[in-house]
């Protein structure tokens, strides 16, 4: 079963980034699903199927006003 994820949600992955963050907020809602690192603000596209297989929990729902999924 998928979450439902809208942009501006931030979100745990079960591995942290290099720069040592495991945080992301989402900012783009597709075939594919883009995520910033809260930590250095790269950027990055996954497969939907990706982002939910690596996904841990979600750690803060988008403000109003975000495209839900």
């Amino acid at each position: 079963m998928q979450q439902h994820i809208s942009v501006g949600d931030r979100v745990q992955m079960k591995k942290p980034h290099p720069c040592g963050s495991d945080e992301w907020v989402v900012y783009r809602i597709g075939a594919d699903i883009g995520a910033r690192c809260v930590g250095c603000d790269r950027r990055v596209l996954l497969a939907r199927s990706d982002f939910f297989k690596r996904l841990k929990k979600m750690v803060q729902p988008a403000t109003e006003g975000g495209n839900e999924l």
